[in-house]
C-alpha cells in the first residue's frame, strides 16, 4: 500500500538565473575576473583526491605570501568572513577570559558580540566613527584591566573606510603578554599586512574583497602560541565544525603520520576560485597590487573632491580600497545609488550606523582597482547629478 501522500501543487516554471553584468563598486563583494570564474566552473574533484590534496598546499602558500607570514596553520576557512572570525574568536577565546576589543565601527562591535557569545568578559574602548583605534585608551584600558587575555580590533574597518595601526596595537599587546585577533577582511591584498612583522596571533579576512574572489571562503592565519593556546584549553571549542585541532587534520594532516583526515567536505570549487585568485595576486606581486589600489583610489577622490564632495576619513589614515564619502546636501542617498544600479549598472554602497543616507562607501578593491573602472564610476555620479 502506497503510505505516501500524493503532491497537490505543480511544480515551478523557473528559467536558468543569468545575473546582470554589473560594476561591483561598493563594500562587497568585488568585480570577480572572468579566469576565477572559469575555474570555478570546472569538474568536480573529491575533497581528498591527491590532486586536490596538492592544489590545497599550493593555495596555503599563496595566502602565506599574502598575509606574509610564515604561519604553518594558514588555510581558508568554509565559510564567509564573519566565520572567519567566529573561528578566531572561539578557539582563542575561552569562558569567563577578560577580552578587549576596540571599536571604531559595525565590524568592531560585531567582533565584541561574537566574543560574548563565546562566554568572554567582554570590555570594549570606542572611537568615533571615521576615527583610528586610538592606541592610548587601549593602553589605558589594559593597565585598568592587568587580567585581560586577548585584545580584538579591525585593521580597515568597512563601515567606514578608516585604517588602524595594526603594528602598533599587537606590539602593545605583545608587552602586557595579551594575544591578539586582527580582522584584515578589507586590507587583505588592498593594503600592506604584515602578520609576522606584526606580531599577530589570529589573523582572519575574506574572498570577497581585494582578492577579488566570490564569497564563501575566510583565509585565517595562527601563530604558533595560537596555536599552542588551542592545543592546550582547559575547555573544548565549543564549535565543532570550527575547532582548529580538528580542522587542521585535513588541512596539514595528522601531526604523527601527515595523512589527510575527513573533518568536512570542503567546498572544492570555491578553493579552485580562491587559486586562481591568489594566483593572480602572487603573479602580479603585492606591491603592485597594492600601487594599484592607490593608483585607482587617488582618481576617484580627485574626481569626486572636483565635483563638491569630501572624504570622511583623514587622508593618513584613510583606506585606499574602501572610500566613505560624505554627501552635500542637494545630493540624495538612495536615488543617485539606484540610477547608478538601474541605469549604469554600477554598484555603490549606503553608509551603516549613524552615518546612514549621509555617506557613500565605494569599494576600490580587486578587480575593480582599475584607474578604467574609475572614470566609468565618476563619469556616471556626473551624469546623475547633471540630471
Amino acid at each position: 500500500m502506497n503510505t505516501l501522500t500524493p503532491l497537490k501543487n505543480e511544480p515551478p516554471m523557473v528559467e536558468s538565473f543569468i545575473p546582470p553584468q554589473r560594476l561591483l563598486m561598493g563594500a562587497g563583494p568585488s568585480r570577480v575576473h572572468k579566469d576565477v570564474l572559469n575555474i570555478m566552473s570546472q569538474t568536480t574533484i573529491g575533497h581528498l583526491d591527491p590532486e586536490m590534496i596538492k592544489m590545497m598546499d599550493e593555495l596555503k602558500e599563496m595566502l602565506r605570501y599574502t598575509f606574509q607570514t610564515k604561519n604553518s596553520l594558514t588555510f581558508p576557512v568554509s565559510g564567509p568572513g564573519s566565520l572567519g572570525m567566529e573561528a578566531c574568536v572561539n578557539n582563542i577565546v575561552e569562558p569567563n577570559q577578560k577580552v578587549l576589543i576596540a571599536i571604531n565601527g559595525v565590524f568592531g562591535a560585531r567582533m565584541a558580540e561574537v566574543a560574548r557569545r563565546a562566554g568572554a568578559d567582554v570590555i570594549t574602548t570606542e572611537d568615533e566613527w571615521g576615527k583610528a583605534v586610538d592606541i592610548n585608551k587601549v593602553k589605558d584600558a589594559i593597565d585598568s584591566n592587568p587580567e585581560i587575555s586577548t585584545l580584538g580590533f579591525v585593521h580597515a574597518e568597512t563601515s567606514t573606510g578608516v585604517m588602524s595601526d595594526a603594528g602598533a596595537l599587537c606590539q602593545l599587546a605583545a608587552n602586557n603578554n595579551i594575544m591578539t585577533i586582527v580582522d584584515t577582511v578589507t586590507s587583505l591584498a588592498g593594503i600592506p599586512v604584515n602578520v609576522d612583522v606584526w606580531g599577530a596571533d589570529a589573523v582572519y579576512s575574506g574572498t570577497q574583497k581585494c582578492l577579488s574572489c566570490p564569497p564563501g571562503l575566510s583565509p585565517v592565519t595562527f601563530s604558533e602560541k595560537a596555536v599552542e593556546k588551542v592545543l592546550n584549553r582547559s575547555s573544548p571549542v565549543q564549535s565543532w565544525l570550527l575547532d582548529l585541532s580538528l580542522v587542521a587534520n585535513y588541512w596539514q594532516g595528522d601531526s604523527q603520520s601527515g595523512v589527510r583526515t575527513y573533518h568536512h567536505t570542503a567546498p572544492v570549487n570555491a578553493l579552485m576560485g580562491l587559486h586562481e585568485a591568489l594566483r593572480r595576486v602572487v603573479a602580479e606581486g603585492l606591491d603592485g597590487v597594492w600601487a594599484r589600489h592607490r593608483e585607482t583610489s587617488n582618481i576617484i577622490v580627485t574626481g569626486l573632491e572636483s565635483m563638491g564632495f569630501k572624504m570622511l576619513v583623514d587622508q593618513s589614515v584613510r583606506l585606499p580600497e574602501l572610500l566613505t564619502v560624505l554627501l552635500p546636501t542637494n545630493v540624495e542617498d538612495g536615488p543617485v545609488r539606484s540610477r547608478l544600479l538601474n541605469e549604469f549598472n554600477i554598484e555603490i554602497s549606503a553608509g551603516l550606523g549613524p552615518f546612514a543616507g549621509k555617506l557613500w562607501r565605494i569599494g576600490v578593491m580587486g578587480e575593480g582597482a582599475r584607474p578604467k573602472n574609475a572614470q566609468k564610476l565618476l563619469e556616471a555620479i556626473d551624469e546623475c547629478l547633471k540630471n
